[in-house]
């Protein structure tokens, strides 16, 4: 997966020594990303990135994060997203766990499928809400993102530590910031 090194354009200049930064490599940036999709309160997927303007938005839910570290998604083939997908795979997915911690910048490549047995796998009862035709309906379709680059903003020691903190600078005067961020490297 490609860098992309966004610690520049951080607010975050409280920190001594860059200490806010940390690339994750490997199991330990899979985890994060797992840990941060799948509880994530917030999650927007963006389309038509390089072929117009504007970019497509919508909310959507992530169904899983695969073992590779790509992010499943379920659309109706006949969508304006598998429309634009096709035309341009270039996706954004941006992902805000709470108020205050656990974002995802992810940057990936889309892959439509149609393997009946990976629907299978990822279907939910509460699917039906938006395919109400079952997960037989040959209008369902998975989308596939593979992550290029994945950058993330959390807090280091939990909401907690990191509400305790804020507090703590608002009585005292004295910045006393939890956060930590950086590229996710698989």
């Amino acid at each position: 997966m490609e860098n992309n090194d966004q610690s520049r354009d951080s607010s975050n200049n409280t920190q001594p020594n860059d200490e806010h930064i940390k690339t994750l490599k490997g199991h330990e940036a899979l985890e994060k990303l797992k840990a941060i999709a799948t509880k994530a309160e917030n999650c927007f997927f963006c389309t038509n990135i390089k072929t117009g303007l504007p970019v497509s938005i919508r909310p959507m839910n992530v169904l899983q994060v695969d073992d590779e570290g790509s992010l499943w998604f379920m659309s109706m083939k006949d969508s304006t997203k598998n429309g634009e997908i096709s035309s341009d795979p270039f996706t954004h997915v941006l992902f805000q766990e709470s108020t205050n911690s656990g974002f995802l910048n992810v940057y990936g490549i889309t892959e439509i499928s149609t393997d009946q047995a990976k629907i299978d796998e990822l279907w939910k009862p509460l699917l039906k809400t938006w395919f109400q035709g079952g997960k037989e309906d040959p209008n369902i379709t998975l989308l596939k993102v593979v992550p290029t680059n994945v950058y993330y903003w959390d807090n280091k020691h939990g909401d907690v530590v990191a509400f305790a903190k804020m507090a703590a600078s608002v009585i005292t005067g004295k910045t006393m910031d939890d956060s930590i961020e950086g590229n996710l490297d698989f």
